[in-house]
């Protein structure tokens, strides 16, 4: 057992956010002795309270906060862990040394001054792990751990998706890095198509003009945000993945995890992610010509949709699934634990 605790002081939606809490979960469950610490969020320490994990909860404001770093290096003093675990730069900036070893987790290609303390740096794709070390990190002090998703396997269809032609699914925050505009720029060139996009953002208002403009606005749905991913990925025929910016991308391990096939533009996650051809297809950045022809290839051929789906449900089974991501964080744990 390993005495570890995570920070996270990051924004209310999203998905590293989303996989600290499953994490957390899921390394007590294992047996791990955790304590999350989190920016003051009401509805994600209920979350981690109803699995049996209450957290205590910080300010972590900006560099005018002087009050959460002393009253964090309270509460890990008090916890005596043997690991902290800090997620992206806000809780790095706030966590302090210890007696313990202090691992940044980054999801992105981040400002690396703010980790000049860790011991270690962990990143969820080879990518930035490559990218650490040609910063001039050792090898031995970065890591590669994967997210694991749900199992949506067993979760029934969405019942309330708009119907009217095949079903294409969009799932993300409203911004521009999320190439929302891509998907809908591609909807003219696929009569019979029907877009959902389930999330939020400061670009709503843009893309539902965008829609007008392009003659779609009665094929496009702003879903809002959902907390039924699963069930979305279900009731969809095609997931959509247009990001221009996507580091990783859960939602592609989301999607597998539903059986439900993939067309993504080739940002540097689902470009590291999909091998094309076999459990997804990529198409070029920018490109929402490419993109619908990637879309229309694949929803003219069920065979090889239905090919994609069960390959990346085994990709998802041997890599992203909750029991193999949750062992190589025990080991990895266990062994910076010293």
């Amino acid at each position: 057992m390993t005495r570890v605790a995570h920070v996270m002081a990051g924004a209310v939606n999203g998905g590293a956010e989303l996989f600290f809490e499953r994490l957390c979960l899921a390394l007590q469950a294992a047996g791990e002795d955790v304590l999350p610490v989190i920016r003051r969020d009401a509805a994600r320490a209920a979350r981690l309270r109803a699995g049996g994990l209450p957290p205590a909860q910080l300010g972590f404001g900006t560099a005018l906060d002087l009050l959460t770093r002393p009253r964090l290096a309270g509460l890990l003093g008090r916890f005596a862990p043997r690991v902290v675990v800090a997620w992206m730069n806000r809780a790095n900036i706030h966590t302090p040394r210890g007696d313990w070893a202090l691992v940044g987790r980054l999801g992105g290609y981040y400002d690396l001054r703010h980790y000049r303390r860790c011991d270690h740096l962990v990143g969820n794709t080879r990518g930035i792990v490559g990218w650490l070390r040609a910063q001039g990190w050792a090898d031995a002090r970065t890591h590669y751990l994967p997210n694991f998703v749900a199992d949506f396997a067993a979760t029934p269809p969405a019942a309330d998706l708009p119907a009217g032609g095949k079903l294409l699914l969009g799932l993300g925050r409203l911004h521009s890095d999320k190439g929302f505009d891509l998907a809908i720029r591609a909807l003219p060139r696929l009569p019979g198509t029907v877009l959902a996009i389930a999330g939020d953002g400061p670009e709503r208002d843009d893309l539902q003009a965008l829609a007008r403009r392009e003659g779609v606005a009665g094929r496009v749905h702003f879903l809002g945000w959902r907390h039924d991913a699963g069930a979305l990925l279900r009731a969809a025929d095609l997931f959509v993945c247009s990001s221009r910016i996507e580091p990783l991308g859960n939602i592609v391990i989301e999607a597998w995890s539903a059986g439900c096939p993939v067309v993504a533009a080739a940002a540097a996650g689902p470009a590291e992610l999909l091998r094309d051809g076999s459990d997804g297809s990529v198409v070029p950045v920018e490109d929402p010509a490419a993109l619908a022809e990637g879309i229309a290839a694949l929803l003219d051929d069920a065979t090889r949709r239905t090919a994609f789906a069960q390959a990346g449900r085994a990709r998802f089974e041997a890599e992203f699934a909750a029991a193999p991501v949750v062992a190589r964080w025990r080991g990895f744990l266990a062994g910076v634990a010293g």
